[in-house]
C-alpha cells in the first residue's frame, strides 16, 4: 500500500496537470477571441407588421446584417434601421413567408457591401449587386461599404470642363460641366426615358452607371435592349431595382450605383451616373421610416427622408487627387405636373441645376420636351466664353418674350409693330423650335450644339452688341 505522503504527492502533480491543460486551453480561447467578432447571441422575433420586424434578446448595430429564421427551414436577411428600448427594428430584403412570432434571429456582425471591379462593366445587377442578366456570376474580390465616408468639400475639384452629352438642347442652352448634378424633373410620358437613353448613348464618358430604382420591371429589359448599344454597353453597369423589390432592396439599389460609381472616379475614371429616380428613392425611404414608426411631416414624407437626399446626392461629383468624375442625372417624378411636390422641391435645393420637361412641349411632339425657360444650368457661367454666355441668354429673352405674349399671338390679338422684341420672337419662333428638336438616333456634338445655336441670330456682333445694351 502506497505511503499517505506520495499518495498526496501523486494527487498534486495530477491536479497541476490538469491546471496546466485548462490554462492551455482557456489562453488558446483568449487568443481567438481577440479575433473574433464575439459570440454571435440569438435574439427572438417578437412583432412584424407591415415590412418591419422587431426582435428582443440579441444586439447588434444600425447598419448590420441580422439573419431571421422561420418555419420549414426559411430564412430571409435583414438589416437593422432602429432600435426603441431593448429591441431591435429590422427591414427585410426578401419575402418574409415562414416568419413566425418567437423566430430565431442572429446577428452577423457584417454590414452589406458592394462588390466593385471591371468584371462588372457590361453586366445588369440587382440591390445586393448579384447578376440578373443570366450571364454568370461576377467574381470581384473588392468591395466598398454602401455607406463611405463623407468628403471633405475643399478636396473637390472644381467644376471648369464642359461635358458632351450629344442633347442639342442641352448642351447648347443648358451647358453641363463634368462633375456637375442635375436633376431630370418630369411628370410621367413626356419623354424621361428617351432623353436618358439619348444621354446613355452619347455622353462622352469612361464609365455609365445606371440605376432603375423602383420603377416597373419591364422597362429595364427596354432601356438595356433599346437604349444600350454594344458600344455603350461594353462600359456600362446597370442597377435594377424594380418595384416590387423590397424597399430596403430599392434603396440598397441606389446606394449600389453611387458606390460602383465612386470606385470607378478613384481609379480616375469619368463617370456618368444616371439615376432614375430619386422620387422612387424617397419613397422607398418613407416606406422604412413609416414602418418603424417615425411620424411623417410633410404630405406624408417623414423628415429622415430630406436628410437622405442630399446624403445620397453629394456622393456625386469631381473628385480629389485621382482626377476621377461623377457627373449625375437624377430623375425627378413631378406628381401630377406639380414642380412644388416635396421631392421636386427638396432635390432642386441640393442639386446644381435642372432640367424640366414640359407635357405641353411632349404633346405638341417636340422632344425631347426640354423647357428652357424653367430650366437651369448653375455650372454654365464657369464653363462656357464670353459668345456663347450671350447666345443662350439671347435664346432665353426670346424664349420667354414669347411665352408671356403666346395667347396673343396664337388669337391674332398682337399687332406687328407694337413691340420689337416681341416681333423678333415672332420671327425667330419657328427656328427655335427647330434647334429644340432632335433625332433620339442622332447626337449632336458640343461644338456642332454651339454653331446651330449661332446661327439663329446672324449676324453674331449683334447677339454682343444687345447683351451690353
Amino acid at each position: 500500500m502506497m505511503p499517505a505522503g506520495d499518495r498526496l504527492a501523486e494527487l498534486e502533480g495530477r491536479a497541476a496537470q490538469r491546471g496546466a491543460r485548462w490554462s492551455g486551453h482557456l489562453r488558446e480561447v483568449a487568443r481567438h477571441a481577440e479575433h473574433s467578432r464575439g459570440a454571435a447571441v440569438h435574439g427572438v422575433l417578437t412583432r412584424l407588421v407591415g415590412t418591419a420586424l422587431e426582435a428582443t434578446g440579441c444586439q447588434a448595430a444600425v447598419g448590420s446584417r441580422c439573419i431571421v429564421s422561420g418555419d420549414c427551414n426559411s430564412r430571409v436577411e435583414t438589416e437593422v434601421v432602429g432600435f426603441s428600448g431593448g429591441s431591435l427594428l429590422l427591414m427585410p430584403t426578401g419575402p418574409m413567408h415562414g416568419m413566425m412570432p418567437g423566430s430565431r434571429v442572429i446577428p452577423s456582425g457584417r454590414v452589406f457591401e458592394a462588390h466593385v471591379g471591371e468584371e462588372i462593366l457590361g453586366r445588369v445587377l440587382d440591390g445586393a449587386g448579384q447578376p440578373i442578366d443570366g450571364a454568370g456570376p461576377v467574381n470581384c474580390d473588392e468591395r466598398l461599404s454602401l455607406v463611405p465616408r463623407t468628403i471633405n468639400p475643399l478636396s473637390r475639384a472644381p467644376i471648369t470642363e464642359p461635358l458632351d452629352v450629344g442633347v442639342r438642347s442641352i448642351n447648347g442652352l443648358l451647358t453641363v460641366g463634368r462633375g456637375q448634378r442635375l436633376g431630370l424633373f418630369a411628370g410621367s410620358g413626356v419623354g424621361k426615358s428617351m432623353l436618358l437613353g439619348m444621354m446613355t448613348r452619347f455622353t462622352n464618358a469612361d464609365v455609365i452607371v445606371v440605376g432603375l430604382i423602383g420603377e416597373r420591371g419591364r422597362e429595364v429589359q427596354e432601356f438595356v435592349s433599346e437604349f444600350l448599344d454594344s458600344e455603350a454597353r461594353r462600359r456600362a453597369v446597370v442597377i435594377a431595382t424594380p418595384a416590387d423589390y423590397p424597399p430596403l432592396v430599392r434603396t440598397h439599389g441606389a446606394l449600389l450605383a453611387s458606390s460602383i460609381a465612386e470606385y470607378f472616379r478613384d481609379q480616375g475614371c469619368h463617370v456618368l451616373l444616371l439615376m432614375d429616380s430619386l422620387t422612387r428613392f424617397a419613397q422607398a425611404q418613407r416606406e422604412i421610416a413609416l414602418g418603424i414608426g417615425e411620424p411623417p411631416v410633410t404630405k406624408g414624407y417623414p423628415a429622415s427622408v430630406f436628410a437622405k437626399l442630399p446624403q445620397l446626392v453629394e456622393r456625386a461629383g469631381n473628385g480629389g487627387t485621382s482626377g476621377g468624375s461623377i457627373t449625375a442625372f437624377y430623375t425627378v417624378l413631378t406628381e401630377s405636373d406639380d414642380p412644388n411636390d416635396p421631392v421636386a422641391d427638396a432635390s432642386r435645393a441640393v442639386l446644381d441645376g435642372h432640367i424640366v420637361l414640359s407635357r405641353e412641349l411632349a404633346e405638341a411632339g417636340l422632344y425631347p420636351a426640354v423647357d428652357i425657360e424653367t430650366s437651369i444650368s448653375r455650372a454654365t457661367g464657369s464653363i462656357t466664353d464670353a459668345r456663347h454666355g450671350a447666345l443662350i441668354r439671347k435664346f432665353r429673352q426670346l424664349n420667354a418674350i414669347y411665352g408671356q405674349n403666346r395667347d396673343l399671338i396664337t388669337v391674332g390679338a398682337y399687332a406687328r409693330g407694337a413691340d420689337p422684341r416681341v416681333d423678333e420672337a415672332i420671327d425667330r419662333w419657328p427656328e427655335m423650335l427647330r434647334f429644340l428638336q432632335q433625332d433620339a438616333s442622332r447626337a449632336v456634338s458640343l461644338a456642332q450644339s454651339v454653331m446651330a445655336l449661332s446661327s439663329l441670330f446672324e449676324p453674331e456682333s449683334e447677339v454682343l452688341n444687345d447683351d451690353n445694351e
